[in-house]
């Protein structure tokens, strides 16, 4: 069970959003990479990095701060935000990323999303950001009919490596994972399912280890580990197992 931390990039400072509104970002870091560095420095496995101007401007603006971070780093780094094409999928993984998130072309063009996966096995995960149970795309700002499922469905035994289900009236809020729809989600496919949006505190790291949610890959976390809501060392331990039933919340 992984814990990402998430690194979310609006022109070139580390920020963070509520519900996705790029009027809404509190600055917490005008350096990524040194953050980078302080998550890979905390024992964290991962980083989940989001280029936001990308998203909505719908390809890449903060370059120079994501290959500042695969710079600093030797964690493996996810990347999303405005990639929407075959080239520019294998220059991000040429340049280090792990894998790339595909979230509006999943919508837009499926086929893309399955192309990429046969090029490049275990290095393409598909973002799926809901309001209301429906798909959002164009960095959240435009609404589509299709439902969480259907889409993921669409994906089933394409190799894609993960899902990562962001449920958009609860991020960047504090208010919990939506745990009852991705785990609904997480039992409708066979593709990992990563949480994201909302997740608020150390009762949410100890719901990650309940059996109903092993299926997880993880969740990943912004505001709650920014404002200290979530001590790493704490939350890591419970994640691996070391922590004991007398200090668990």
């Amino acid at each position: 069970m992984i814990l990402f931390p998430a690194i979310d990039l609006k022109d070139g400072q580390c920020v963070r959003l509520r519900h996705g509104d790029m009027a809404t970002a509190t600055i917490y870091n005008d350096d990524p990479a040194a953050q980078a560095k302080a998550f890979e420095q905390q024992g964290f496995e991962w980083l989940h990095v989001v280029d936001l101007n990308g998203a909505f401007q719908g390809q890449s603006v903060n370059s120079a701060a994501v290959g500042a971070i695969l710079k600093a780093t030797k964690s493996p780094v996810q990347l999303g935000g405005g990639i929407r094409t075959l080239a520019q999928i294998e220059d991000w993984l040429d340049r280090g990323l792990a894998r790339v998130i595909l979230g509006t072309v999943a919508v837009r063009d499926p086929d893309l999303v399955k192309q990429a996966c046969k090029a490049f096995p275990g290095k393409v995960a598909v973002g799926i950001d809901a309001k209301g149970g429906k798909v959002a795309v164009e960095g959240w700002a435009e609404a589509s009919s299709l439902g969480v499922i259907e889409l993921a469905r669409k994906f089933e035994g394409a190799g894609v490596a993960a899902i990562i289900y962001t449920d958009i009236d609860r991020d960047g809020v504090l208010t919990g994972i939506n745990w009852d729809a991705t785990i609904d989600l997480a039992d409708a496919v066979s593709i990992p399912v990563i949480a994201s949006g909302g997740l608020a505190s150390i009762a949410d790291i100890v719901r990650m280890t309940m059996p109903d949610a092993q299926k997880l890959e993880g969740a990943i976390s912004g505001r709650a580990l920014y404002d200290g809501r979530i001590d790493p060392a704490e939350a890591l331990a419970i994640l691996q197992g070391r922590a004991t039933a007398e200090t668990r919340p």
